[in-house]
């Protein structure tokens, strides 16, 4: 696999953005600007008449499907978000959707030895890996928009565009490859730490599984507050009790593969990870769905994702760029108390 020259990137920077519509590398869309796209996150969404599931049928979409949205509205729907979107042919519930955007990055000239984090901004991007005797062959499953992931190297990729090498969090030893102009690599002031003068123990989280809230306090007031998705009642429950956050990483690599639930996929990148029991509990960002205020996950504390980063950002133990081990892709360490409770 060729390595990329600078010479190459002079050349291949001016001609990544202007060739994307001829790439059959980037998911299929009929338009290459901000606009409203939703995600199918789920193995299939219908589209009702009407913003009611009780109303009929006329379409379902399936996984990763790109779905315009006209509207959305708000209609009190039990056991689901409020928020349908209007789409062509009726409404959709917004549950199980990923609101999402097709955004192209200029590719960097050189990535540096300590990597970088980046994030995925188009709504899916499909990794491929590469060897002597197979070539370029797809991977089995997708990287999705808002996901975060380590980029350790820049490549020529099949169809001659620069692609970044990403490492495999979960599997140092693996690495991939995904077209340069689908990732933005994230600053390290975008996640640089919120107040990390003040002391550990003027700084705490409550999360309240009866409002589906986390509430974050320092100095005793409330600086941040959030709705969020804690554990499926009698199948995955949160635990309650206090605990420490001891553990965090930008990304994270999990799966939703369960012999009771419909999901059985791999979570790459779930983004801005703090864990804080020994059985992996932890809050993080989620892009499976939008079904805020509702309980949805197997035991962790979902968030929207700017949610998630800013408690990242916010908690301990400090979490910088600087903070986290390169080789193990985390920071370890007794950090911020967490109050669970119904």
């Amino acid at each position: 696999m060729k390595q990329i020259s600078r010479r190459d990137f002079l050349k291949l920077g001016g001609l990544a953005l202007a060739s994307l519509a001829f790439t059959s590398f980037l998911p299929e869309t009929t338009q290459f600007e901000d606009i409203n796209l939703i995600r199918v996150a789920t193995d299939s969404v219908s589209v009702y008449k009407e913003p009611s599931d009780k109303s009929q049928i006329v379409y379902t979409w399936v996984r990763d499907d790109l779905v315009h949205v006209y509207d959305s509205l708000s209609v009190t729907t039990p056991g689901a978000t409020p928020i349908w979107y209007r789409v062509f042919g009726g409404y959709m519930n917004a549950a199980r959707l990923q609101k999402v955007q097709v955004r192209y990055n200029v590719p960097l000239d050189t990535v540096p030895d300590t990597k970088l984090v980046a994030e995925i901004t188009v709504p899916y991007a499909q990794p491929y890996q590469y060897n002597q005797w197979t070539g370029w062959t797809p991977i089995w499953y997708r990287l999705y928009y808002s996901s975060i992931h380590w980029i350790t190297n820049i490549d020529i990729g099949p169809d001659g565009k620069a692609w970044y090498t990403v490492q495999d969090e979960a599997d140092k030893n693996t690495f991939f490859h995904v077209p340069a102009v689908q990732m933005r690599p994230i600053a390290a002031e975008e996640f640089a730490p919120i107040s990390p003068e003040i002391p550990l123990e003027k700084k705490h989280i409550d999360v309240n599984l009866s409002t589906q809230f986390l509430t974050c306090y320092q100095n005793e007031e409330v600086v941040y507050t959030a709705v969020i998705s804690s554990g499926l009642p009698g199948l995955y429950p949160t635990p309650a009790g206090q605990f420490n956050i001891s553990d965090k990483l930008p990304s994270r690599r999990m799966s939703a593969a369960s012999s009771r639930l419909a999901d059985d996929i791999v979570l790459a990148g779930v983004p801005w990870t703090s864990f804080f029991t020994s059985e992996g509990v932890a809050l993080h960002g989620t892009y499976w769905h939008d079904n805020f205020g509702i309980p949805m996950s197997h035991g962790c504390v979902n968030m929207k994702t700017e949610d998630a980063r800013w408690v990242f950002r916010w908690s301990r133990p400090t979490s910088g760029f600087d903070d986290i081990d390169k080789q193990t892709l985390d920071v370890k360490g007794y950090g911020t108390v967490i109050n669970v409770h119904y």
